[in-house]
């Protein structure tokens, strides 16, 4: 009930200054004097429909991601090959580089891999 009467407020009150006007912040609206009724009623009218709908760039920003195209059932991946993207890969091997430092072992303080000709020949 409470926003029946402040929507009704607003639109007499918009009805009152100016009847038409341009949107808030458009240049129409930029070129007005500031004294210009028609200014208050634009400020007012995009202050009503921020209390009603939000962010108006946001709203629109959504509707567009909700209204896009999406591709086809048939040329989306299916369930056994999301599967097999899922299973666990083989963990990287580990080898140290001629010119690089020793690389420090995950869960083995204190172990290095360093390069030795050695190990490249192997």
């Amino acid at each position: 009930m409470s926003d029946d009467r402040v929507q009704l407020w607003a639109d007499a009150k918009i009805l009152y200054l100016a009847g038409v006007f341009p949107k808030y912040g458009s240049p129409a609206w930029i070129e007005l004097p500031p004294d210009d009724p028609k200014r208050l009623a634009a400020a007012l009218d995009a202050a009503e429909m921020w209390r009603k709908y939000g962010d108006e760039e946001a709203l629109l920003a959504w509707f567009r991601e909700a209204s896009r195209s999406r591709p086809p059932l048939a040329e989306r991946r299916t369930k056994a090959e999301l599967d097999a993207a899922a299973r666990p890969k083989p963990a990287h091997q580990l080898q140290a580089t001629p010119g690089w430092p020793p690389i420090a072992v995950p869960g083995q303080p204190g172990r290095y891999l360093t390069y030795t000709e050695a190990r490249r020949a192997a």
